[in-house]
């Protein structure tokens, strides 16, 4: 071998080997994706030719006799619109004729036969209709089912038009249930308070076997706020029931009446639910008790002390205390701000006035409930010309909403003889005076005063056997 030969060859090997040693790695790794490539792109051809061959087999059959063919047509299926019917109630039944046959198959004469179901378009299927090589045909009869309760079975039938082929029947389940859907008031206070917001709960049960769409509620009242102004339920399953939440805020004495209406199929129903608006006491509400009243006069102004507790179950807001004619509030304290007081809390007031001569005047307690409406509450207090109460222990109070009208009268515990919040009062003077008397007593009997006042007023009778003793 030459010396240039050599070197060409040393030349070439060096130009190989700068091409790096991953080379073979990557010309095997192009050659791997491409054969995975062509094994993907086999596999998808075969899935689809295989569906496609299946689908082919599923949906015909080759035949070359026409009664053959016409064997190959069946009832594939039905659908029944509402699934349960009301007696008397118009709807549809679908049912599916399927061709099977890989030739047009024409039929005719279809018809729904049951002596309790009238078929109302009996004559929109006059002419033959043709079937494809795997087509359905849907026959869609509008029917009223006029039995009573119960599951029937009408039978559809249809025929081909091929000479010597039988008839092809099934049978279609419908069931008639005269059962109505159920519409009541399930929770409601026992009395609405005017100007007072309560929560009403319509509830709507479906004791029927098939299902109703389109449920809506729709309240109609005069004389009260409603909120919402109707609900949408939808769907009712058969079986199940929904409470549906209303808030009402009578003005007056009235009733609502809930309008419940719903869907079953395309026949639309209605029911009506009266809810009767008795006013009365809240008695989930604040309620206002004012007691310890106590009085005192410097200077011609009065100043009046005392206690507001919430003997209630709710809330009493922005509480304000004033007394109202013959009395007229001045400063320092014509109105007193109390805030708010929770159920069983109570504030001490103070309200200075001036009265002219002897009387009884109001003392008003204003507060507000969770709903910002306005509630008034009046205790009547004796006064003398001085100030003085009178003594008497209670206030007679009556309660009345923001547009000033009159509640019922309530007598309240306190006064200027009772201490206490306002839920148990305790007679202090009489409780004092007991105390008093026991004490002096005490005292008497350890001096032996009392003693002596008893042997004094029951003296000892002298035993005669002690005389001749001391004789």
């Amino acid at each position: 071998m030459s010396r240039e030969y050599s070197l060409h060859m040393q030349t070439a090997q060096g130009k190989r080997n700068t091409a790096g040693p991953d080379l073979p790695f990557r010309r095997a790794k192009r050659k791997t994706l491409r054969t995975c490539q062509l094994f993907l792109i086999s596999i998808l051809v075969l899935v689809c030719g295989t569906a496609a061959a299946n689908a082919a087999a599923v949906n015909t059959v080759s035949v070359t006799d026409p009664l053959d063919a016409a064997a190959l047509v069946y009832i594939s299926g039905y659908e029944i619109s509402p699934d349960v019917f009301y007696p008397g109630e118009t709807g549809t039944v679908t049912v599916h004729v399927t061709n099977a046959a890989n030739t047009t198959v024409f039929v005719s004469q279809p018809n729904l036969i049951e002596s309790h179901v009238k078929v109302m378009n009996g004559n929109a299927f006059a002419t033959a209709t043709a079937i494809g090589p795997g087509e359905t045909f849907d026959y869609n009869f509008v029917i009223i089912p006029y039995g009573t309760d119960g599951t029937y079975f009408p039978l559809f039938t249809v025929s081909t038009n091929v000479y010597g082929a039988g008839a092809i029947h099934s049978q279609i389940m419908l069931k008639i249930d005269s059962t109505d859907v159920r519409a009541s008031i399930a929770e409601k206070p026992d009395t609405f308070a005017l100007s007072t917001k309560d929560r009403v709960n319509v509830s709507v049960v479906n004791p029927r076997d098939g299902e109703i769409t389109n449920v809506l509620i729709v309240p109609e009242v005069n004389g009260a706020i409603i909120s919402p102004d109707e609900s949408f339920v939808g769907t009712l399953k058969s079986g199940s029931s929904v409470q549906v939440p209303f808030a009402i805020t009578p003005e007056k004495a009235t009733e609502v009446t809930f309008h419940v209406s719903f869907n079953n199929g395309d026949n639309r129903h209605t029911t009506d639910v009266v809810l009767p608006l008795i006013i009365g006491e809240n008695k989930k509400g604040a309620e206002i008790v004012v007691n310890n009243i106590e009085s005192s006069n410097a200077g011609g102004t009065i100043t009046l002390k005392g206690d507001v507790t919430n003997n209630g179950l709710t809330d009493a807001r922005s509480v304000l205390v004033t007394v109202g004619s013959p009395a007229m509030p001045i400063n320092p304290n014509p109105i007193y701000a109390i805030g708010n007081l929770e159920p069983d809390d109570f504030s001490s007031f103070e309200v200075t006035y001036t009265q002219t001569g002897p009387g009884s005047f109001p003392i008003i307690v204003e507060y507000k409930n969770t709903d910002g409406n306005t509630f008034i509450e009046k205790f009547t207090y004796n006064a003398n010309s001085y100030g003085m109460g009178t003594g008497t222990g209670t206030e007679q109070g009556a309660s009345s909403n923001a547009a000033g009208q009159g509640g019922p009268s309530r007598q309240r515990p306190g006064g200027i003889f009772s201490f206490g919040s306002g839920v148990n009062q305790v007679p202090v003077i009489p409780i004092a005076i007991i105390l008093v008397a026991i004490g002096a007593l005490l005292i008497a009997w350890k001096k032996g005063l009392l003693k002596r006042v008893i042997n004094d007023r029951f003296p000892k009778k002298q035993d005669p056997d002690d005389d001749l003793k001391e004789q």
